[in-house]
């Protein structure tokens, strides 16, 4: 089948949909849309609330690839290769698809631990398909090895039950892609107490629509909460969940075992553990799963190089979210994190740019690039990164206020010659939009000194 569109967009997952609706808005009416997704359901987000001037907290949707809208044209399969010259793509179901702008966000796909080897009970976590096969091969489990120190990792020890879970982590500390040493020992009692009521999170949910899900393997990334709507239980139901952190600590052999326990793992620092099942989630590398008529220019990363404009080596192409590597010149308190609030605000500016470039009209860098800026739940708790929130770049020539209040909040500041440059927020502290605002227009903050964080002050009124 051949097709002609103006726009097409290729990933189901926060950036493609994200692009795909931007576009939906701003294009003409006249302009066609085609969405290529492997799967039958797409990550779109939904209910996105303001809280500062570029932080913006959201819910993730999954829905059918064909409810995004009229002018969006949903086409279940997989881009094969792009033929950038003659405008056109080539798909896996034969489909020759005409173009005039194309955006890629393929995403990125789950880094399984090395000694993995083929094993069957070694699994990945990144898409939907993924955490249903956990799902049901967790039941039968009564012991778990969970592999990684990120969000995902963090998520499935934290929300897990009625099985005994070992977490190898390569770190000192838990949770270090997010946090640092300090607000790991905050989260570490919400793991002493795993059987109590975890916290109610104040945002609405929407449950998974039910869809007969596609064979595809690359299905769309993970967004926020993902495990509210999955229950996640292992053979010992109602039983709490105990954990045991293996620190600085990797995988050094898997053995398969006849007898007992399936695997038998030895770890780097010479413990030795048996196990059921082995959860990697140890990061993700950019899925350029297809072929071009010219090679595209990298990053040291493996993502699509790409401009502020989000357009990759070749002309009228665009790339968004974890497929892509961020080329440009980056604001002082903004670098690119494979995360879903970067995931979408890189396919609205690609649509954006596509959209412009298609009007002849010129445009200006989104201002969310000004500064990182992402909204989470770890642990029960809310997280808020702002700026460079882990003295991130700054050689370590900086100075760090804190406070903390046990089970309740965690507030890290790190400022270079008494000036903010990033913030870490942990729990409900109203103190998001206070921050942002104190790093976007880098007021002096010397003469407040240690004052600036003490609790009976309260500083979002004295410098609203």
């Amino acid at each position: 089948m051949e097709l002609n569109c103006t726009y097409l967009i290729v990933g189901g997952g926060i950036a493609g949909v994200s692009c795909a609706e931007a576009l939906a808005f701003l294009a003409d009416p006249s302009d066609s849309i085609i969405l290529i997704t492997e799967s039958a359901m797409v990550k779109a987000t939904v209910n996105p609330v303001p809280l500062g001037k570029v932080l913006t907290q959201f819910e993730v949707q999954e829905k059918r690839a064909d409810t995004l809208g009229h002018s969006i044209q949903a086409l279940e399969d997989q881009l094969q290769r792009i033929e950038s010259d003659a405008k056109y793509v080539k798909t896996s179901n034969g489909n020759r698809i005409n173009y005039r702008y194309l955006c890629v966000c393929t995403g990125a796909r789950p880094k399984l631990i090395e000694q993995a080897g083929g094993n069957p009970n070694v699994i990945g976590i990144r898409d939907t398909e993924s955490v249903q096969e956990f799902r049901e091969r967790i039941k039968c489990a009564t012991r778990l090895v969970v592999v990684g120190n990120g969000g995902i990792a963090s998520e499935i020890v934290y929300e897990i039950s009625g099985v005994e879970i070992h977490w190898v982590v390569k770190d000192d500390y838990i949770s270090s892609t997010f946090v640092d040493s300090a607000a790991a020992r905050f989260f570490q009692e919400r793991l002493t107490c795993k059987g109590e009521e975890k916290s109610i999170v104040k945002r609405m949910r929407y449950s998974e629509q039910k869809a007969e899900l596609s064979v595809a393997k690359h299905g769309a990334a993970l967004g926020p909460d993902w495990h509210r709507t999955v229950n996640i239980v292992g053979k010992l139901e109602n039983v709490p969940s105990s954990v045991k952190i293996h620190y600085s600590a990797e995988i050094e052999e898997i053995m398969p075992q006849s007898k007992g326990f399936p695997l038998k793992l030895r770890l780097s620092n010479g413990d030795e553990v048996e196990c059921d099942l082995i959860v990697s989630a140890t990061g993700v590398t950019p899925a350029a799963n297809f072929t071009s008529d010219h090679e595209f220019k990298l990053g040291p990363d493996g993502g699509l190089f790409v401009n502020w404009e989000m357009e990759t080596s070749l002309k009228n192409v665009f790339a968004a979210g974890d497929i892509c590597y961020a080329g440009w010149e980056h604001a002082r308190h903004w670098f690119q994190m494979r995360l879903w609030t970067q995931a979408r605000q890189m396919g609205a500016m690609a649509a954006r740019a596509m959209a412009a470039r298609r009007a002849g009209e010129t445009i200006y860098q989104d201002f969310c690039f000004e500064m990182f800026n992402h909204v989470t739940q770890l642990f029960g708790y809310q997280v808020v990164l702002l700026g460079r929130y882990n003295g991130q770049g700054l050689n370590d020539k900086y100075e760090v206020l804190l406070r903390m209040t046990p089970g309740l909040e965690y507030i890290k500041f790190v400022l270079v010659d008494g000036r903010l440059q990033g913030a870490m927020l942990i729990g409900e502290t109203g103190l998001e939009e206070t921050s942002e605002n104190l790093i976007l227009n880098q007021l002096d903050l010397t003469p407040y000194g240690d004052d600036l964080l003490d609790p009976n002050i309260d500083i979002e009124d004295y410098f609203d």
